[in-house]
């Protein structure tokens, strides 16, 4: 008998319990059940609004990249069309229930949603889910939904070294810890990190720092994004 070699590809998510996605932290997947016809990847840079005082224009300054999004529109469809084969009918309201309770579902001692990897072809997203809409289309006699149309974003999630290591930088400036040395200051921090010295009041908020005149030379000081 030959092998079927035109198998189709279905998009899997593959759901873990800690943010490295390690086997050992293997929960579950989550198979759709009819491909989604297209999907949409969404990336955003950041960069400083404000502008001087009677000027014309102003020198546009980076401050960051949010977290790229992922958009995609499943079908769930219990109406007969889709053959399943040795599994049979797939209820429609099970799967969304499936679905909701293994992307926002708390994870155990986390006390967060799981973490997510979306895998179809050469998309591969690690990710957590943002926002999901689902709209019942279709019903049978008894009032029971026999097809549904779900709009999903996933957020993408990266742990610290992946993310260091994806932006290539090796400066300890530029990452996102920063050791005290003599002399330094968090407004010239907040000028090198993020190209304007007035973020130092959020990292000393950040930091949990009550002398923000003072630093006590080798203690590590968080760097985190700054949202706008």
């Amino acid at each position: 008998m030959l092998k079927n070699t035109f198998k189709l590809e279905k998009l899997k998510i593959k759901v873990f319990s800690k943010r490295r996605r390690k086997e050992t932290d293997y929960i579950d997947t989550f198979e759709v059940m009819f491909n989604p016809e297209s999907y949409s990847l969404n990336y955003e840079n950041t960069y400083d609004s404000k502008q001087g005082l009677n000027s014309s224009g102003k020198e546009v300054k980076y401050l960051l990249s949010k977290p790229s999004q992922l958009s995609l529109k499943l079908l769930f469809d219990d109406t007969g069309v889709a053959d399943y084969g040795l599994y049979g009918r797939k209820d429609v309201y099970t799967q969304v229930k499936k679905f909701r309770e293994l992307t926002t579902k708390m994870a155990g001692k986390e006390h967060e949603p799981y973490f997510l990897i979306i895998h179809w072809s050469r998309l591969y997203f690690k990710c957590r889910l943002k926002s999901f809409d689902v709209k019942y289309t279709l019903f049978n006699r008894s009032g029971e939904p026999i097809r549904a149309e779900l709009d999903a974003l996933f957020v993408s999630d990266l742990d610290d070294y992946e993310r260091v290591r994806l932006e290539n930088k090796s400066s300890p400036d530029l990452t996102h810890t920063k050791t005290v040395k003599a002399g330094d200051k968090l407004p010239l921090m907040a000028q090198e990190v993020y190209g304007n010295s007035a973020y130092y009041i959020q990292l000393a908020r950040a930091n949990n720092l009550n002398n923000i005149r003072k630093l006590k030379t080798g203690i590590t000081i968080n760097l985190p994004p700054i949202e706008k």
